[in-house]
């Protein structure tokens, strides 16, 4: 097969590494894999991992892209790929204009993946368009059915976003120095338990419950027997939004906590904060269309906690369902929290629980949400489209 995918740029996030995760796949089993986007940092390792990039200006949200609908539909014919595989609204509406006016007969199979749980109107029901659609998980694809069924032409196929089991894995080598190194810009979190809780500083993202939550384990309001507890919070502010660092480091102040609570801002080695973490928490209170660290942080044995709402719930409930609270419920966070606590070999400190009490307690990870298994079911399904187009001799009219 020769594969196109779209999307606006190659920088960062998840659109981008499920993008680069499938075309390393399709490379290694022989297929022809392009990308097509405004370019980005990610670029060469794309080209690295032996795939195409064509940069094209298919990411601003503007009447002036509709300039790059005939380039795209003569890249298309000059291309002729099997498969166009669309992951974001921009480039879709671009592809989708420059596709249905090529001729049905030979023109490729068109399939997007909804990525998130868009704004409701014409824009977004783009994505919900293509001959199918691959929802990263229930929650979006029961979103699109409720708020998309005129627009869809299939049902959405569940593919769930899979985590790259060679690469999160407890098997793997701590790196060397890593510990030492950390502590050594960390000194606090030395001799002690980690608490994390991984995200891009938000509002809506938890950090406030969190510091209420390491608050009441180990402040002079709390109960005293977690003194051995640090919070981590993983993550940077998003842009023109750092004020909101500011807000929780003085809540931490404000709550007698702030040694008890690590920011550490962005980091590129989340694997080994995993791995070293007691406990990892998800505490998103809007709904989110899946939960990452929820599969990673199971993918390396860490119990997590989060919230029972959205896409990350979904994966907590298939990984570790123990950890699942009702949303924004911080008395039942905090209680989860001691409960697990005790589970993790800390008896000593919750005389409640008698001192052979110790279960198994390590999340497991499902084979829906490896990456191995995510390749797997996007290629079947290309290559459904393609039989289907076979024996019809033409693929959908568009609307």
């Amino acid at each position: 097969m020769k594969v196109i995918q779209l999307l606006p740029a190659l920088n960062s996030g998840g659109v981008e590494r499920g993008t680069l995760d499938l075309a390393r796949a399709l490379v290694h089993a022989g297929h022809e894999s392009i990308v097509i986007s405004s370019g980005g940092r990610l670029v060469k390792q794309l080209e690295m991992e032996g795939s195409r990039h064509i940069t094209l200006p298919v990411h601003k949200k503007s009447l002036t892209s509709l300039c790059q609908v005939r380039p795209l539909r003569r890249l298309i014919r000059d291309l002729q790929p099997d498969i166009l595989h669309l992951r974001s609204r921009v480039p879709a509406w671009l592809t989708y204009l420059a596709w249905k006016k090529l001729d049905p007969k030979t023109r490729p199979r068109l399939v997007s993946t909804a990525h998130g749980l868009y704004s409701i109107n014409r824009y977004s029901a783009i994505m919900a368009r293509t001959e199918q659609v691959i929802a990263i998980s229930d929650c979006v694809k029961r979103y699109l059915l409720d708020n998309y069924s005129s627009d869809l032409r299939a049902e959405p196929q569940v593919i769930y976003r899979g985590v790259d089991t060679r690469e999160f894995s407890p098997e793997l080598p701590v790196p060397a120095d890593w510990q030492e190194t950390t502590l050594g810009e960390f000194p606090e979190l030395r001799d002690r338990r980690w608490l994390l809780l991984p995200g891009r500083l938000t509002r809506w993202k938890g950090q406030e419950d969190f510091i209420h939550m390491i608050a009441e384990l180990t402040g002079s309001g709390g109960d005293g027997k977690y003194q051995d507890i640090q919070g981590i919070i993983l993550g940077g502010a998003e842009k023109n939004k750092e004020h909101y660092a500011d807000e929780l480091q003085a809540l931490a102040s404000e709550l007698g906590v702030r040694d008890r609570i690590t920011f550490t801002g962005h980091r590129s080695d989340i694997r080994e904060w995993y791995r070293q973490s007691t406990l990892v928490y998800n505490l998103s209170k809007t709904p989110e269309p899946f939960g990452r660290t929820v599969i990673e942080a199971a993918a390396m044995g860490t119990p997590i906690i989060g919230y029972d709402i959205g896409g990350p719930a979904e994966s907590l409930r298939a990984c570790f369902p123990d950890g699942l609270v009702e949303n924004g419920n911080r008395e039942q966070l905090l209680a989860t929290t001691r409960r697990l606590l005790a589970q993790t070999g800390a008896a000593r400190l919750s005389p409640e629980l008698p001192p052979e009490f110790s279960p198994k307690l390590s999340p497991e990870l499902p084979s829906e949400f490896t990456l191995d298994h995510m390749v797997a079911r996007t290629l079947a399904l290309y290559q459904q489209l393609l039989a289907e187009g076979a024996n019809t001799g033409k693929s959908s009219t568009g609307n």
